[in-house]
């Protein structure tokens, strides 16, 4: 399979531990139970949204993956056709985003920062995971509820979270949290369409940086070419002895005065007609380059992202429906604001660019046309000249670069001179819905591309910060103790998983109830260290956040259940796969070298296991021990296994769509299984 490159983001400031992409199951509908699907009205108004321009000097390939951005592009920007989907990443900081289409950032949180409460002898206590370290998240097919399965250790906190205090005897384990993240669910319309046009709109602010980045490279590079070749003339001059500016000495050529000695030397043999002719096309060519980037990249995407932000402001007004999700009116009013501001100043600056490539393009005419007098040869052939423009170019142009001011930010603020009476018409506008900043004359294109960037980033800061908020932990399960050491706990690699099936009792729930139509499974190996009695085996748990929200009712059906994997296999990794079924990727034990074992892969029906009801006891202990007498024992002859000539190591990788596992064995083999056929039919790659 051949990856697209759609958006590079850095959401995490940690290595990341465990990733989790989950689809809504179900299609967004509307409040009748009509199946609605968002129209993007973009298209009906603008082309194809323009491309990011290549930078000079590049060519095919050298952009590695941006040279088949293309059609991900289009297919990025087209999110309407999507079901709505989170992207769920967790880091080793504990850190846990959440992003809509796997580019847009929702939400985040912070497992070191989560409570939760419990009720103990009827007193209220909140709890925390403290030096807590994420192993696994898994978000429901609902969107309604995230579990994370994390290590640390149990502590009871004070109602000022200030005081902390251990729970009780050997607190340090392997725990499951209960997150309720209904929020996507239940603005899982408002959600879709809001991130539909804000993910586009930072595309498009994309587009803009780098065509700015690259016309403004372009044209310092055509700039550098002509200072490099007439910074020789002052020192003609300083070298005759004059005490002369190169504009002053031009004028007084163009004025019919004698050719001074330097302007002379230059103008015949520093310079020349090649010389001339050479910078002449080098700022003709980077003028017609940045035009083409302008109206092929920039103006088109700026003009979409006033167009997309004003749907965001249309939204923003139905505070009914878009304020609960952090969609604030008066931000995307000043990010609109500095949309359109942006689009004047695109306009602007093409006038600037034109008038200052006519100007350059007028002095070169006049300087070919002296040339040919000074050497005494005819000039019929060459074009016209305007004497005026020429004063102009040297007053005005020939030691100042408004191109490059408007490009580049400096670190000294540059500011445009605006007349005053432009000024006042400005602000007569105001009365009449122009922009109430009038400054934003005064600013340069990049100063004004730097202040709408940041409207954005506050203005979809806002959503990101209000369904953090609503991110909270109900609930927690601890699964069994870890050694106490930090360290030993870490390097540590338990085989865990965690998924959602669809309930068989779902049926009886009301169709407007959407929180009991998945039951969890979380399947994980009891590590040999943690209970004495209990060795060799595989737990699952099932129905952990299934009814939780019933929990008040003193309603439960916590089920659990220990496999006893034979004596002479040994579980490597363990994996949840579809219809409830749960593969195993064992080792025979041996005692020859790593490489001389079989591996075993097979599949069980979790669901027809023999699971144990579990009590929901408010206060917080080791559960597993009690259910060592009900052990059942995996008998592999029984169940669907298939043996695999190699000793096999984690991590095992199965895919529910397309029916495959991949399995790494030794020496580097990589093996992809079929796991629907019987046939024993696997391809190896080394």
């Amino acid at each position: 399979m051949n990856g697209k490159l759609l958006r590079s983001l850095k959401s995490h400031c940690a290595a990341i531990i465990c990733l989790n992409w989950e689809e809504d199951s179900q299609l967004i509908t509307d409040d009748y139970g009509h199946t609605s699907k968002y129209e993007d009205r973009t298209s009906r108004f603008f082309p194809p949204a323009p491309r990011v321009p290549r930078m000079p000097g590049l060519v095919s390939g050298d952009n590695g993956f941006m040279d088949d951005s293309e059609d991900s592009f289009q297919e990025l920007s087209n999110s309407s056709h999507q079901r709505f989907n989170i992207l769920c990443s967790a880091d080793k900081d504990g850190n846990i985003c959440f992003s809509i289409f796997g580019i847009f950032p929702i939400g985040k949180v912070n497992i070191h920062g989560l409570t939760f409460p419990t009720s103990h002898d009827g007193a209220e206590t909140t709890n925390r995971v403290l030096n807590a370290s994420i192993h696994k998240v898994a978000l429901s097919k609902d969107l309604c509820r995230l579990i994370v399965m994390c290590s640390g250790d149990l502590a009871e906190v004070g109602h000022d979270l200030g005081e902390i205090h251990m729970a009780g005897h050997n607190e340090h384990g392997l725990h499951c949290l209960a997150l309720n993240t209904a929020i996507f669910w239940n603005r899982k319309n408002e959600l879709h369409q809001v991130a539909q046009q804000a993910s586009n709109v930072e595309d498009l602010t994309e587009v803009v940086r780098t065509s700015l980045s690259v016309m403004c490279r372009q044209w310092s590079d055509a700039m550098n070419t002509f200072q490099e070749k007439f910074s020789s003339l002052s020192t003609l001059i300083i070298n005759h002895g004059l005490d002369s500016s190169p504009q002053e000495e031009f004028l007084s050529l163009l004025g019919g005065a004698r050719t001074s000695p330097p302007v002379h030397q230059f103008l015949v043999n520093t310079l020349g007609e090649v010389g001339v002719k050479r910078i002449s096309k080098v700022l003709s060519g980077a003028g017609k380059e940045l035009q083409r980037i302008v109206l092929d990249h920039l103006q088109p995407a700026v003009e979409i992202i006033g167009f997309r932000i004003g749907e965001l402001r249309g939204l923003s007004r139905w505070r009914a429906r878009y304020h609960g999700i952090g969609l604030d009116e008066s931000l995307i009013n000043n990010a609109t604001e500095k949309a359109g501001m942006l689009l004047v100043q695109v306009e602007r600056f093409m006038r600037v660019l034109s008038s200052v490539v006519q100007q350059y393009s007028n002095f070169f005419n006049w300087l070919l046309k002296c040339i040919k007098l000074l050497m005494s040869e005819p000039s019929d052939q060459l074009l016209p000249y305007n004497s005026e423009l020429v004063i102009i170019f040297l007053k005005f142009l020939y030691e100042q670069d408004p191109v490059k001011q408007l490009l580049e930010i400096s670190e000294t603020e540059y500011e445009v001179e605006i007349d005053l009476e432009t000024m006042q018409r400005v602000r007569e506008l105001v009365q009449f819905g122009g922009f109430s900043d009038t400054e934003y004359l005064r600013r340069t294109l990049a100063k004004e591309f730097q202040l709408m960037e940041l409207s954005f980033k506050e203005a979809f800061q806002m959503p990101f910060t209000t369904i953090s908020r609503k991110i909270l932990c109900e609930d927690i399960l601890p699964l069994f103790p870890l050694p106490s050491l930090p360290k030993a706990s870490s390097s540590m690699r338990i085989p865990t998983s965690v998924s959602y099936y669809e309930d068989s009792s779902s049926a009886s729930v009301s169709p407007h109830s959407h929180q009991n139509q998945y039951i969890d499974y979380i399947s994980f190996q009891v590590p040999d260290e943690c209970f004495s009695d209990v060795v060799n085996c595989i737990c699952i748990v099932r129905g952990f956040m299934h009814d939780s929200h019933f929990l008040e009712k003193g309603y439960s059906s916590l089920e659990a259940v220990l496999l006893c994997v034979p004596v002479d296999y040994q579980c490597v990794d363990l994996s949840l796969y579809k219809d409830s079924q749960i593969v195993l990727l064992l080792n025979k034990a041996t005692n020859t070298s790593e490489s001389a074992g079989d591996g075993c892969m097979m599949i069980l029906q979790a669901s027809d296991l023999p699971y144990v009801s579990i009590s929901r006891s408010a206060h917080i202990v080791w559960r597993l021990p009690e259910l060592k007498d009900s052990v059942a024992y995996l008998n592999i002859g029984d169940e669907k296994a298939r043996t695999i000539p190699h000793s096999v190591i984690a991590p095992l990788a199965v895919s529910a769509s397309r029916g495959v596992a991949c399995v790494f064995a030794a020496r580097k083999r990589a093996l992809v299984y079929i796991l629907e056929e019987d046939e024993d039919e696997v391809s190896d790659a080394e």
